[in-house]
């Protein structure tokens, strides 16, 4: 099978598939970071585990090197400014919690006051994965409620210009 036949297929596999995006949020004392997070997943039951992968090309990848504790948030479907901030927006150009609303969660960890559901995970590890970099969590606390509504989702954000290439 042609190469670009093969990506096509993945494309479209992942597309249908139509996974949910997060926004990570994490701070190491000195600067905050945040970015929409499309490659994340649970990766283990018990203990639970989860999955976040930030591209090597932003901010929040950056000062993901010097933390031990990140957020990771699912939105409303409806949110697109939140998810518009988080992915249009370079933490190297704005201050995006300064365009939010959020309080300071366990560690410092910034956690957005209109997030539909939220935890916060300790880094047990960091992977290389090529052009990202996968942060292993446990998660430790959080929120959610009972019912939720729908969450954003990446047919939500496909047309979304990134602040950086991914």
């Amino acid at each position: 099978m042609p190469e670009n036949r093969e990506h096509s297929a993945f494309d479209a596999l992942v597309a249908t598939a139509d996974a949910p995006v997060y926004v990570v949020t994490l701070a190491d004392g000195a600067q905050r970071a945040g970015c929409l997070v499309g490659f994340a997943s649970q990766v283990g039951i018990e203990p639970p585990r989860f999955l976040i992968c930030l591209s090597e090309t932003n901010h929040t990848y950056r000062v993901a090197a010097g933390v031990r504790y990140c957020a990771v948030h699912l939105l409303d479907a409806g949110d697109r400014a939140l998810a518009e901030l988080f992915g249009g927006r370079t933490g190297d150009e704005v201050d995006k919690f300064a365009r939010c609303a959020w309080d300071p969660g366990p560690h410092g960890v910034p956690v957005l006051r209109d997030a539909v559901a939220w935890f916060c995970g300790r880094i047990l590890g960091r992977h290389d994965f090529g052009d990202h970099l996968g942060l292993l969590l446990a998660p430790e606390d959080g929120d959610a409620p009972e019912s939720a509504p729908p969450t954003l989702r990446l047919h939500h954000v496909l047309r979304l210009e990134p602040g950086h290439p991914a």
